[in-house]
């Protein structure tokens, strides 16, 4: 009684302390409290939910059975905006502060909703090694799904919260894409419903057009209800190698020199400055020594980032062996390093021993609760943006970013771009190997300013022949959106399957 007691004041204290210094600013100047005590646990219930209703899934194996009605009702929705006169675009109906993206879409206030219930894994084919999912199945629960039956998928995009439907129409990547290339190019076929409320299926040799325009295209193509994804046998621990690297000529050269070897199931790193990183370079094992195991995944681990930062202070290379779905969700607790932002504190042992199981607050919550002020301050003083570039560019790359941002750390993955048609494919007739460079955080750079010094950023890409993630804050008018990406084929079936009326130009949609 006497601890319900002290919650009860200490609760009341709090009301008090935020009635006396303004909600809004604290919001602003102390968004840890807020975060703490009210998202934390919420978050903790959303998790509950969602683990709840994928068991009750699988237990009465109703997501097979119910996908075709689901279906179905989607086609229903899709001929009665037809009815209706066809007066407004249509999308998605998911609210848009469920996404990941920082952005939230105003367009979904204008747009007619059509509403996507489709979370589940739908089949795992052994034999064929594809798994077959609906749109709004996330990366935390694939991989909780495939694990346990020895598979895995090949490009597991790091942060849980990460849709299919998000990576495919958007994109998506991660340390062994290098080998494998996007999160797209591991899929094998796409259910779409289009804009006459019509179903089909395409794959690289069944409406092949459509299979290669649906990824980068957002959703203004057709609405997702299915894909088949590859599989690969999964493996119990990821043996890493972590080495020290200074230098920024090193630095690329090393990165390109171990991006390059196959033999590498994953290849990373993380600049921490601009002539100081840590490349990790990993391996797919069942076996492993005792003594360099590391849970990094477990909740009062120090966050992932800071622990490769020893590695550098220290001027020592080094070995561990971490579980694989540690490993494949290494950066989710402290959301990469945005999460030091909001939690000053959040990698402290204390911290994280007491209260590092709630961690880390549902991206989607964040959005939704931070208000016009923090948004405004988040807009000018803050970057999330992905720009993938080809590797013989990196060092020119990373001299950019430090001038016109200079955001640390810096993470680099590298990938392979095959030459398939589409939004993005290399300037050559062969595949190419790029890198993508993610920077997120304050800008240190003293002239930045959002608006010019993204544009700046976004020409220099470019002029590379590189391409911008299209989650992210995009500053490009509709002629130099168009010149970094390719909209041939995009526009073609836009022409061929009636989706002008229907579905706004993905430019608009993102811009």
């Amino acid at each position: 009684m006497s601890a319900l007691w002290s919650v009860g004041v200490g609760l009341l204290l709090l009301l008090l302390w935020v009635r006396h210094r303004g909600l809004e600013a604290v919001l602003v100047h102390h968004r840890w409290v807020f975060v703490c005590f009210f998202l934390l646990p919420l978050s903790i219930l959303f998790d509950i939910y969602y683990q709840l209703r994928a068991w009750a899934v699988w237990r009465l194996h109703s997501a097979p059975r119910q996908h075709a009605q689901r279906v179905r009702h989607i086609q229903e929705q899709v001929r009665e905006w037809k009815k209706e006169g066809s007066r407004r675009y249509m999308c998605t109906g998911r609210p848009g502060w469920l996404t990941v993206s920082l952005r939230v879409g105003k367009y979904k206030k204008t747009h007619k909703n059509i509403m996507i219930n489709l979370m589940d894994v739908l089949e795992v084919d052994s034999e064929r090694q594809v798994v077959r999912v609906e749109p709004l199945v996330t990366m935390g629960q694939l991989t909780a799904y495939l694990n346990p039956m020895g598979w895995t998928i090949p490009v597991v995009p790091e942060l849980d919260d990460l849709t299919v439907g998000g990576l495919i129409m958007g994109t998506g990547i991660e340390s062994s894409s290098h080998i494998y290339g996007l999160f797209q190019h591991t899929c094998v076929a796409y259910e779409l419903v289009l804009a006459d409320g019509s179903l089909v299926r395409c794959s690289p040799t069944e409406n092949s057009d459509l299979f290669y325009a649906v990824p980068w295209s957002c959703g203004t193509l057709g609405f997702l209800v299915a894909a088949e994804i590859k599989m690969v046998p999964a493996k119990k621990y990821v043996k890493i190698h972590y080495e020290p690297v200074r230098g920024l000529q090193k630095i690329c050269e090393k990165f390109t020199e171990e991006s390059k070897k196959k033999e590498n199931s994953f290849v990373e790193g993380l600049m921490y400055s601009l002539d100081e990183a840590v490349i990790m370079t990993g391996v797919l094992t069942d076996e492993a020594e005792q003594s360099k195991i590391n849970r990094i995944g477990n909740y009062y681990k120090p966050w992932f980032f800071k622990h490769v930062e020893k590695y550098l202070k220290a001027d020592r290379t080094g070995v561990e062996y971490i579980p694989s779905r540690h490993y494949y969700h290494r950066h989710t607790r402290s959301i990469f390093w945005e999460l030091q932002d909001i939690i000053p504190f959040g990698n402290n042992p204390v911290f994280r021993y007491l209260f590092g199981w709630m961690v880390p607050p549902k991206i989607s919550l964040l959005k939704l609760t931070q208000g016009e002020a923090i948004r405004k301050l988040y807009e000018q003083h803050h970057v999330v943006q992905d720009m993938l570039v080809p590797i013989k560019s990196l060092e020119k790359s990373i001299q950019t970013f430090h001038v016109d941002l200079n955001v640390y750390p810096i993470w680099l993955c590298p990938f392979i771009l095959p030459n398939n048609p589409g939004m993005v494919h290399p300037k050559g007739n062969e595949a190419e190997l790029y890198v993508d460079i993610g920077a997120y955080g304050e800008p240190k750079s003293k002239q930045f300013e959002a608006r010019a010094s993204m544009r700046q950023m976004e020409k220099f890409v470019r002029s590379v022949h590189g391409f911008q993630m299209l989650y992210a804050d995009c500053y490009m008018t509709r002629e130099e959106f168009w010149d970094m990406f390719d909209g041939s084929l995009y526009h073609k079936l836009r022409e061929e399957m009636n989706c002008k009326d229907a579905f706004p130009e993905v430019y608009d949609k993102i811009c």
